[in-house]
């Protein structure tokens, strides 16, 4: 046997035993936290001036599945009234959810909550505004508004369509400032976040989310197939399996920044101080002319890993990079979510990655059951050390049964993974709870998937997950994100393709005219 062959096969050992060990550390990880309740946070209970003031920043777009339950468990945090700030934030008042999140602030009087209306920014819209004061990520020109008028130096970005627990909020606090029983304080967090869990509601209740994806929303769906609404199937399998596993076990790891935009708390002094290249040396001098805050990451469509990465790369004496606040998860209904429309997401997530993350992304397949447990096979039927000290053949045969044996030993894992966190043991239930929310394990909750049912889902998503890699880092580089269609540079900043074309901006490294930057102030608005 050559000695590359045998290279090979070594390479192939170590890339699964890395894999295995991610693996088991996210799985451990995930049942000791996931199993029972945790104690009551500490920050809530704090005197009046040490409890941190938190602004909650929801960006909207569209009717979601349980979108009036997402947003109203905002106001159901078990957290001080008076150090919470909520700003439901939306394009336009034609958005068919403005009349939904106008009615979730009537239905809550007493707190300090408003709807922010991107057409009605000034930075954008007023007298001294100018649409191309923002760059064409549309998720931050809606929370731009809400990000500089923040109350507290505490910012707390959660998804519309994400529900909270009522000790989110409070846990949240406690990991980014440190705080413990009794008084004690441990050190304080950059940055911290929660696991995103999603639940497929059956039967379907709507096709809105399916629509936005899509990008048509004039097209009616008839859910009469596996096609029109097995991707929220494939969605929640996806997040309580590979995500699940591997999103724990590289946050344990803290070797890299390992996030999504789901729910992400962070200071705002931090970010602020961190976007401006005259106090942070990891920026260039031409970052300048790109704003501050959230403003800085307008021109790119990959926000939430991108702030994550650069707080992680800014130096902070005496603060953790980021902090997972394990047991509170934030959970995702899903509803009439069709397969083309969960590979359209796939598709956006892997190719709006590709450039920020290229080696993690390029490596991806590897990760997968099929791929590994083929890494592994290859491994123990090659190198000759296997066949000389266990006496496993080198042959074919050898090899299709040991890759048989571990894809089957994976999907076994993964099917007790998935009964585990869909029990939501960790999550304090109350009568205000959805029913999706509730878990299998109580009363009103989810149903546990019949075996046969987690089984097709299961399969499907194994082996949807390499031809939706090849077609998203191989073969494009466009994405459909929000009802707009971008083309993601290679500096990872975007270009709107369709629209109105004063949004296809240049690159920020770009110099010339001031319309490209983030606080122009040019009159020549559009309105």
């Amino acid at each position: 046997m050559s000695l590359v062959v045998q290279g090979a096969a070594l390479v192939s050992l170590v890339w699964s035993c890395i894999v295995f060990s991610v693996q088991s550390t996210g799985i451990y990880k995930l049942y000791r936290h996931h199993s029972a309740p945790h104690a009551k946070p500490v920050s809530p209970s704090l005197s009046h001036d040490e409890v941190p003031h938190i602004t909650v920043i929801r960006p909207v777009k569209g009717l979601e599945a349980g979108l009036y339950e997402c947003l109203v468990s905002t106001f159901r945090v078990a957290y001080p009234k008076a150090k919470l700030t909520i700003y439901l934030c939306v394009a336009s008042t034609n958005d068919p959810a403005y009349p939904v999140l106008r009615q979730v602030v009537a239905d809550f009087p007493g707190f300090d909550a408003k709807v922010l209306v991107e057409e009605d920014d000034p930075l954008l819209h007023g007298a001294d505004g100018h649409v191309n004061n923002l760059g064409p990520n549309p998720k931050i020109r809606n929370m731009s508004r809400g990000y500089r008028e923040a109350k507290g130096d505490v910012i707390w970005i959660v998804d519309c369509n994400v529900w909270l627990g009522t000790s989110s909020a409070g846990r949240m606090a406690d990991k980014l400032y440190g705080f413990r029983p009794n008084g004690a304080k441990t050190a304080p967090y950059k940055f911290v976040h929660q696991l995103p869990l999603v639940v497929d509601i059956d039967p379907p209740r709507a096709a809105e989310e399916q629509m936005l994806l899509l990008g048509d929303a004039d097209r009616p769906h008839a859910h009469t197939s596996i096609w029109d609404h097995g991707g929220g199937r494939l969605e929640e399998m996806f997040m309580a399996t590979t995500h699940a596993k591997f999103y724990c076990g590289i946050n344990t790891a803290g070797l890299a920044p390992c996030i999504v935009g789901k729910s992400n708390m962070f200071r705002k002094s931090h970010l602020d101080r961190f976007t401006d290249p005259s106090q942070n040396p990891v920026l260039s001098a031409s970052d300048a002319s790109r704003g501050r805050g959230l403003d800085f990451f307008s021109s790119y469509i990959c926000e939430d890993h991108l702030i994550g990465d650069l707080i992680w790369r800014s130096k902070l004496p005496g603060f953790k990079n980021h902090g997972l606040v394990y047991g509170e998860v934030a959970i995702q209904p899903m509803s009439g979510t069709s397969v083309a429309a969960y590979i359209g997401r796939r598709v956006r997530w892997l190719r709006v990655r590709k450039w920020t993350v290229l080696l993690a992304t390029l490596v991806e397949p590897g990760v997968e059951s099929l791929v590994c447990c083929l890494h592994a096979s290859f491994a123990l039927t090659t190198h000759p050390w296997f066949h000389e000290w266990l006496g496993i053949s080198q042959s074919w045969g050898t090899m299709g049964t040991i890759w048989v044996s571990g894809v089957f030993a994976w999907m076994l894992i993964d099917w007790c993974l998935t009964g585990k966190l869909h029990k939501f043991q960790s999550v304090e239930a109350d009568e205000n709870t959805p029913s999706f929310a509730l878990g299998s394990c109580r009363p009103g909750g989810i149903k546990k998937r019949p075996f046969l049912q987690w089984l097709a889902a299961w399969v499907g998503r194994e082996l949807l997950a390499l031809p939706i890699w090849t077609w998203a880092v191989l073969l494009g580089a466009t994405v459909n994100w929000r009802g707009q269609h971008f083309t993601v540079r290679m500096d990872m900043s975007v270009a709107e393709t369709h629209g109105h074309p004063l949004l296809s901006l240049r690159t920020p490294t770009d110099t010339g005219s001031n319309t490209s930057r983030p606080h122009s102030q040019c009159k020549d608005r559009v309105d």
